[in-house]
């Protein structure tokens, strides 16, 4: 993605860790109208009937991870790369780069439509390196208490929960490299108005922003990365 092709719009990436808030978040952008993709979904695309990366998949792990139906065995799939980092990486080398294909494929397509702001919501941004095609990123964050009840709350178990934490970067590392954070630990209205105190910075302040502190909020330079 160059300067060239992109000039005009701003490109977010909304991270954070799991069960820290990043759902509400993109459910609060679509509110606002703000363009979302989420590569989660975007994860769930590759790995459809068909598609290379499901074959790759039943290649690398074994014809089990595929079902009765031809579809991706999901639950299977988790037991088997939660449990072994070098698993996961596979996986990964996998998913990534066709996620990160049609993201930017997105991207491209609201920068013709002459669109100013466009989110992508990427769970491992920094780990993956896709803030290098990025002007921003914003990350929400909530305390480890706070994470781990949420993530109880799915049905998760604690040896479920430990290994989705250890997958990711530390919080306290993706804030540090973070432009904007969300403090998700209070009621959603407390999240929505930060979230729109971030968005009324960018369009304020745009690619020559200067560093300025909103409320709880650490806004920092809003500049190209690319």
């Amino acid at each position: 993605m160059s300067d060239a092709q992109f000039a005009g719009m701003k490109l977010l990436g909304l991270t954070g860790g799991i069960g820290m808030g990043k759902s509400a978040c993109a459910q609060l952008l679509r509110a606002r109208g703000v363009p979302m993709v989420d590569t989660d979904d975007l994860a769930r695309t590759v790995v459809e009937p068909g598609q290379r990366a499901l074959a790759e998949i039943r290649a690398a792990f074994g014809a089990q991870m595929i079902d009765k139906e031809g579809q991706l065995n999901r639950g299977e799939l988790a037991r088997s790369v939660f449990s072994d980092p070098a698993a996961r990486k596979r996986l990964e080398s996998i998913l990534h780069p066709r996620i990160r294909e049609l993201w930017l494929a997105q991207a491209k397509q609201w920068q013709t439509q002459g669109l100013p702001l466009g989110v992508v919501v990427i769970p491992l941004l920094f780990e993956t390196g896709a803030e290098a095609e990025l002007d921003a990123t914003v990350c929400v964050a909530c305390s480890e208490t706070t994470q781990r009840q949420r993530l109880s709350a799915r049905g998760w178990s604690a040896e479920q929960i430990g290994q989705r934490i250890r997958a990711q970067w530390p919080i306290e590392q993706k804030l540090a490299k973070s432009d904007y954070v969300i403090w998700t630990e209070a009621g959603l209205d407390v999240h929505a108005d930060q979230l729109d105190r971030i968005l009324r910075a960018i369009k304020a302040r745009g690619a020559a922003g200067q560093s300025q502190r909103v409320g709880a909020i650490s806004v920092k330079k809003m500049g190209s990365k690319r």
